[in-house]
Protein backbone atom coordinates (compact mmCIF):
# COMPACT_ATOMS: atom_id res chain seq x y z
CA UNK A 1 0.00 0.00 0.00
CA UNK A 2 1.08 3.63 -0.86
CA UNK A 3 0.91 6.39 2.03
CA UNK A 4 0.47 9.85 0.79
CA UNK A 5 -0.77 13.26 2.24
CA UNK A 6 -3.11 15.99 1.19
CA UNK A 7 -1.81 19.33 1.00
CA UNK A 8 -4.30 22.36 1.07
CA UNK A 9 -6.44 23.75 0.98
CA UNK A 10 -5.08 26.23 3.65
CA UNK A 11 -6.36 29.29 5.00
CA UNK A 12 -4.62 32.72 5.15
CA UNK A 13 -3.61 35.26 1.87
CA UNK A 14 -2.29 33.37 -1.09
CA UNK A 15 1.49 33.50 -0.45
CA UNK A 16 1.59 32.45 2.95
CA UNK A 17 -0.78 29.62 1.82
CA UNK A 18 1.23 28.71 -0.61
CA UNK A 19 4.77 28.85 1.44
CA UNK A 20 3.01 26.96 3.74
CA UNK A 21 1.63 24.01 1.21
CA UNK A 22 5.52 23.95 -0.62
CA UNK A 23 7.15 23.54 3.16
CA UNK A 24 4.38 20.40 3.31
CA UNK A 25 5.64 19.25 0.20
CA UNK A 26 8.91 18.88 1.34
CA UNK A 27 8.37 17.51 4.72
CA UNK A 28 6.06 14.40 2.59
CA UNK A 29 9.38 14.29 0.37
CA UNK A 30 11.79 14.09 2.85
CA UNK A 31 9.40 11.62 5.25
CA UNK A 32 9.56 9.13 2.67
CA UNK A 33 5.65 9.61 1.49
CA UNK A 34 4.96 7.53 -1.98
CA UNK A 35 2.34 10.59 -2.71
CA UNK A 36 0.46 13.89 -2.31
CA UNK A 37 -2.73 14.96 -3.33
CA UNK A 38 -3.77 18.34 -4.20
CA UNK A 39 -7.51 18.99 -3.59
CA UNK A 40 -9.23 21.12 -6.04
CA UNK A 41 -12.11 23.13 -4.39
CA UNK A 42 -13.96 26.04 -5.53
CA UNK A 43 -12.68 28.51 -3.48
CA UNK A 44 -8.76 27.68 -3.84
CA UNK A 45 -5.79 27.30 -5.83
CA UNK A 46 -5.69 25.64 -8.86
CA UNK A 47 -4.65 22.08 -8.56
CA UNK A 48 -2.73 21.88 -11.40
CA UNK A 49 -0.56 25.03 -10.88
CA UNK A 50 -0.05 23.59 -7.27
CA UNK A 51 1.61 20.50 -8.33
CA UNK A 52 4.10 22.18 -10.90
CA UNK A 53 5.29 24.32 -8.43
CA UNK A 54 5.69 21.56 -5.73
CA UNK A 55 7.42 19.40 -8.76
CA UNK A 56 9.73 22.28 -8.77
CA UNK A 57 10.84 21.75 -5.42
CA UNK A 58 10.54 17.81 -5.22
CA UNK A 59 12.76 15.77 -7.21
CA UNK A 60 10.60 12.15 -5.75
CA UNK A 61 7.25 12.11 -4.93
CA UNK A 62 4.38 11.74 -7.19
CA UNK A 63 1.82 14.52 -7.18
CA UNK A 64 -1.73 14.15 -7.58
CA UNK A 65 -4.98 16.13 -8.15
CA UNK A 66 -8.05 15.19 -6.32
CA UNK A 67 -9.60 16.05 -8.39
CA UNK A 68 -10.12 18.14 -11.84
CA UNK A 69 -14.07 18.40 -12.28
CA UNK A 70 -13.96 18.24 -16.45
CA UNK A 71 -16.94 20.45 -16.46
CA UNK A 72 -14.81 23.70 -16.12
CA UNK A 73 -12.53 23.26 -19.04
CA UNK A 74 -12.46 21.67 -22.45
CA UNK A 75 -10.57 18.47 -22.61
CA UNK A 76 -8.05 19.66 -24.97
CA UNK A 77 -7.23 22.33 -22.66
CA UNK A 78 -6.98 19.92 -19.57
CA UNK A 79 -4.55 17.63 -21.86
CA UNK A 80 -2.42 20.67 -22.66
CA UNK A 81 -2.61 21.76 -19.12
CA UNK A 82 -1.78 18.42 -17.91
CA UNK A 83 1.15 17.62 -20.46
CA UNK A 84 2.48 20.90 -19.43
CA UNK A 85 2.44 20.02 -15.52
CA UNK A 86 3.61 16.58 -16.14
CA UNK A 87 6.86 18.01 -17.91
CA UNK A 88 7.21 20.47 -15.40
CA UNK A 89 7.11 17.81 -12.76
CA UNK A 90 9.76 15.48 -14.09
CA UNK A 91 6.81 12.96 -15.13
CA UNK A 92 5.50 12.54 -11.52
CA UNK A 93 1.61 13.88 -12.33
CA UNK A 94 -1.22 11.45 -11.71
CA UNK A 95 -4.10 13.32 -13.07
CA UNK A 96 -7.19 12.41 -11.21
CA UNK A 97 -10.49 13.98 -12.70
CA UNK A 98 -14.12 13.76 -12.34
CA UNK A 99 -17.49 14.79 -12.96
CA UNK A 100 -17.72 16.94 -9.54
CA UNK A 101 -21.59 17.76 -8.67
CA UNK A 102 -24.73 19.23 -8.78
CA UNK A 103 -23.98 22.15 -6.17
CA UNK A 104 -20.33 23.17 -7.98
CA UNK A 105 -21.08 22.64 -11.51
CA UNK A 106 -24.48 23.87 -11.44
CA UNK A 107 -24.75 25.75 -8.80
CA UNK A 108 -21.49 27.77 -8.22
CA UNK A 109 -20.16 27.43 -11.88
CA UNK A 110 -23.83 27.95 -13.74
CA UNK A 111 -23.04 25.30 -16.28
CA UNK A 112 -24.90 22.31 -17.43
CA UNK A 113 -24.76 19.01 -15.04
CA UNK A 114 -26.72 16.68 -16.84
CA UNK A 115 -25.79 12.83 -17.52
CA UNK A 116 -22.62 13.11 -15.69
CA UNK A 117 -21.07 9.99 -16.57
CA UNK A 118 -22.05 9.97 -20.29
CA UNK A 119 -20.17 13.20 -20.28
CA UNK A 120 -17.02 11.80 -18.54
CA UNK A 121 -16.98 9.07 -20.80
CA UNK A 122 -17.20 11.28 -23.88
CA UNK A 123 -14.40 13.70 -21.93
CA UNK A 124 -12.02 10.78 -21.69
CA UNK A 125 -12.52 9.84 -24.80
CA UNK A 126 -10.88 13.37 -26.08
CA UNK A 127 -8.41 12.96 -23.11
CA UNK A 128 -7.19 10.07 -23.04
CA UNK A 129 -6.57 10.17 -27.02
CA UNK A 130 -4.96 13.79 -26.43
CA UNK A 131 -2.55 12.18 -23.83
CA UNK A 132 -1.43 9.62 -25.64
CA UNK A 133 0.15 12.35 -28.32
CA UNK A 134 2.11 14.03 -29.99
CA UNK A 135 -0.12 13.80 -32.76
CA UNK A 136 -3.36 14.79 -33.94
CA UNK A 137 -6.93 14.60 -31.96
CA UNK A 138 -9.60 13.23 -33.97
CA UNK A 139 -13.00 12.34 -31.49
CA UNK A 140 -16.64 12.67 -32.40
CA UNK A 141 -19.25 11.97 -29.96
CA UNK A 142 -21.88 12.83 -28.50
CA UNK A 143 -21.12 15.87 -26.64
CA UNK A 144 -17.40 16.37 -28.49
CA UNK A 145 -16.61 17.22 -32.17
CA UNK A 146 -12.42 17.87 -31.95
CA UNK A 147 -10.09 18.00 -34.77
CA UNK A 148 -7.12 19.30 -32.88
CA UNK A 149 -3.32 19.36 -33.91
CA UNK A 150 -0.99 18.68 -30.59
CA UNK A 151 2.20 18.84 -30.60
CA UNK A 152 2.73 17.65 -26.64
CA UNK A 153 3.78 14.30 -25.37
CA UNK A 154 3.53 12.87 -21.79
CA UNK A 155 7.60 12.79 -21.03
CA UNK A 156 6.50 9.76 -18.37
CA UNK A 157 3.47 7.66 -18.49
CA UNK A 158 0.16 9.39 -16.72
CA UNK A 159 -2.04 7.91 -15.13
CA UNK A 160 -5.59 9.21 -15.09
CA UNK A 161 -7.59 8.36 -12.23
CA UNK A 162 -11.48 9.12 -12.22
CA UNK A 163 -13.23 9.81 -9.09
CA UNK A 164 -16.46 7.06 -9.05
CA UNK A 165 -18.40 6.73 -6.66
CA UNK A 166 -22.07 4.66 -8.29
CA UNK A 167 -21.73 1.33 -10.17
CA UNK A 168 -21.62 3.39 -13.57
CA UNK A 169 -19.01 5.80 -12.71
CA UNK A 170 -16.98 2.65 -11.48
CA UNK A 171 -17.39 0.63 -14.80
CA UNK A 172 -15.93 3.58 -16.27
CA UNK A 173 -13.13 3.92 -14.06
CA UNK A 174 -12.14 0.19 -14.47
CA UNK A 175 -12.52 0.53 -18.74
CA UNK A 176 -11.58 3.65 -19.14
CA UNK A 177 -8.58 4.98 -16.44
CA UNK A 178 -5.98 3.84 -14.48
CA UNK A 179 -8.40 4.14 -11.14
CA UNK A 180 -10.19 5.98 -8.93
CA UNK A 181 -10.03 8.44 -6.05
CA UNK A 182 -12.45 8.44 -3.43
CA UNK A 183 -13.46 10.24 -0.54
CA UNK A 184 -16.46 9.94 2.06
CA UNK A 185 -16.07 5.73 1.91
CA UNK A 186 -15.45 3.74 4.76
CA UNK A 187 -13.64 -0.08 4.84
CA UNK A 188 -16.96 -1.33 3.91
CA UNK A 189 -17.89 0.58 0.62
CA UNK A 190 -14.14 0.20 -0.30
CA UNK A 191 -14.28 -3.51 0.11
CA UNK A 192 -17.73 -4.40 -0.69
CA UNK A 193 -18.79 -1.93 -3.59
CA UNK A 194 -15.92 -0.13 -5.07
CA UNK A 195 -13.24 -2.40 -5.69
CA UNK A 196 -15.55 -5.42 -7.20
CA UNK A 197 -16.66 -3.36 -9.67
CA UNK A 198 -13.78 -1.12 -10.73
CA UNK A 199 -11.76 -4.54 -10.92
CA UNK A 200 -14.54 -6.41 -12.81
CA UNK A 201 -14.77 -3.26 -15.04
CA UNK A 202 -10.15 -3.59 -15.59
CA UNK A 203 -10.39 -7.24 -16.13
CA UNK A 204 -12.95 -6.73 -18.57
CA UNK A 205 -11.20 -4.10 -20.65
CA UNK A 206 -8.05 -6.19 -20.40
CA UNK A 207 -6.47 -3.66 -18.34
CA UNK A 208 -4.59 -4.14 -15.02
CA UNK A 209 -5.45 -3.71 -11.63
CA UNK A 210 -6.89 -0.20 -11.37
CA UNK A 211 -5.57 2.01 -7.92
CA UNK A 212 -8.24 2.79 -5.23
CA UNK A 213 -7.04 5.90 -3.76
CA UNK A 214 -8.83 6.01 -0.45
CA UNK A 215 -8.95 9.95 1.29
CA UNK A 216 -9.11 9.30 4.81
CA UNK A 217 -8.80 12.26 7.72
CA UNK A 218 -6.51 10.89 10.73
CA UNK A 219 -6.02 12.00 14.03
CA UNK A 220 -3.42 10.83 16.21
CA UNK A 221 -4.77 11.80 19.71
CA UNK A 222 -5.17 9.84 23.10
CA UNK A 223 -7.99 7.15 23.43
CA UNK A 224 -10.37 9.77 26.04
CA UNK A 225 -9.76 12.14 22.19
CA UNK A 226 -11.35 10.62 19.76
CA UNK A 227 -14.69 11.95 20.13
CA UNK A 228 -13.48 15.45 20.10
CA UNK A 229 -11.49 14.42 16.55
CA UNK A 230 -14.80 12.50 15.08
CA UNK A 231 -16.52 16.28 15.91
CA UNK A 232 -13.77 17.69 14.58
CA UNK A 233 -13.62 16.15 11.29
CA UNK A 234 -17.87 16.54 10.91
CA UNK A 235 -17.35 20.40 11.43
CA UNK A 236 -14.95 21.33 9.32
CA UNK A 237 -15.54 18.38 6.66
CA UNK A 238 -18.87 17.81 7.02
CA UNK A 239 -20.04 20.57 4.20
CA UNK A 240 -19.41 17.62 1.20
CA UNK A 241 -22.25 15.11 3.13
CA UNK A 242 -24.95 17.51 1.28
CA UNK A 243 -24.25 15.85 -1.93
CA UNK A 244 -26.33 13.23 -3.35
CA UNK A 245 -23.47 11.70 -4.72
CA UNK A 246 -21.89 10.89 -1.62
CA UNK A 247 -24.76 9.68 0.45
CA UNK A 248 -25.45 7.40 -2.07
CA UNK A 249 -21.38 5.99 -1.11
CA UNK A 250 -22.53 6.77 2.24
CA UNK A 251 -25.28 4.30 2.01
CA UNK A 252 -22.86 1.28 0.70
CA UNK A 253 -20.65 1.65 4.04
CA UNK A 254 -21.06 1.98 7.32
CA UNK A 255 -20.41 5.25 8.42
CA UNK A 256 -23.00 7.74 8.24
CA UNK A 257 -20.82 11.14 8.02
CA UNK A 258 -17.13 12.15 7.49
CA UNK A 259 -16.74 11.61 11.32
CA UNK A 260 -17.40 7.95 11.49
CA UNK A 261 -14.64 7.52 8.40
CA UNK A 262 -12.05 9.75 10.25
CA UNK A 263 -9.22 7.49 12.05
CA UNK A 264 -8.43 8.58 14.88
CA UNK A 265 -6.69 7.31 18.17
CA UNK A 266 -3.41 5.97 19.37
CA UNK A 267 -0.71 4.48 17.27
CA UNK A 268 -1.82 1.27 17.17
CA UNK A 269 -5.73 2.55 16.53
CA UNK A 270 -4.61 4.40 13.33
CA UNK A 271 -2.36 1.87 12.15
CA UNK A 272 -5.32 -0.75 12.70
CA UNK A 273 -7.86 1.64 10.86
CA UNK A 274 -5.04 1.88 7.70
CA UNK A 275 -4.82 -1.65 7.71
CA UNK A 276 -8.53 -2.15 7.48
CA UNK A 277 -8.79 -0.01 4.07
CA UNK A 278 -5.82 -2.47 2.69
CA UNK A 279 -7.44 -5.31 3.51
CA UNK A 280 -10.60 -4.19 1.54
CA UNK A 281 -8.49 -3.58 -1.41
CA UNK A 282 -7.33 0.06 -1.46
CA UNK A 283 -3.67 0.63 -2.76
CA UNK A 284 -3.49 3.97 -1.68
CA UNK A 285 -4.23 6.06 1.17
CA UNK A 286 -4.40 9.94 0.81
CA UNK A 287 -4.36 10.92 4.73
CA UNK A 288 -6.18 14.14 5.43
CA UNK A 289 -4.74 15.57 8.72
CA UNK A 290 -6.72 16.57 10.95
CA UNK A 291 -5.12 18.07 13.81
CA UNK A 292 -7.10 18.93 17.33
CA UNK A 293 -6.60 21.12 19.86
CA UNK A 294 -7.88 24.69 21.81
CA UNK A 295 -5.04 27.19 20.67
CA UNK A 296 -3.12 27.15 17.20
CA UNK A 297 -0.01 25.93 19.40
CA UNK A 298 -1.39 22.51 20.08
CA UNK A 299 -3.23 22.35 16.39
CA UNK A 300 0.28 22.47 14.87
CA UNK A 301 1.85 20.26 17.78
CA UNK A 302 -0.93 17.74 16.97
CA UNK A 303 -0.61 17.94 13.10
CA UNK A 304 3.07 17.00 13.14
CA UNK A 305 2.97 14.59 15.93
CA UNK A 306 -0.26 13.02 13.27
CA UNK A 307 2.18 13.38 10.55
CA UNK A 308 5.35 11.78 11.85
CA UNK A 309 3.45 8.74 13.07
CA UNK A 310 2.14 8.71 9.28
CA UNK A 311 5.97 8.84 8.02
CA UNK A 312 6.62 5.91 10.07
CA UNK A 313 3.42 3.55 9.04
CA UNK A 314 3.92 3.99 5.68
CA UNK A 315 7.66 2.27 5.73
CA UNK A 316 5.96 -0.50 7.74
CA UNK A 317 3.22 -1.11 5.34
CA UNK A 318 5.51 -0.19 1.71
Amino acid sequence: MRIGVMIGPEKGDAARKLTRMLDDIAWAEAAGLDTAWIPQVPNDFDALVTVALMGQVTTRIELGTAVVPLQAQHPIALARQALSVQAAAGGRLALGVGPSHHWIVADMLGLPYERPAAYTSDYLDVLTSALRGPGPVDVENATFTVHNPLDLGPVAPLPVLVAALGPVMLRIAGERADGTVLWMADERAVGDHVVPRITKAAETAGRPRPRVVAGLPICLCRPDEVQEAKARANRILGEAEVSPNYQRLLEAGDARDIGDICVAGDEQAVAAGIRRYADAGATDISVRLLPIGGTRDELVASKRRTREMIAALAQDLR
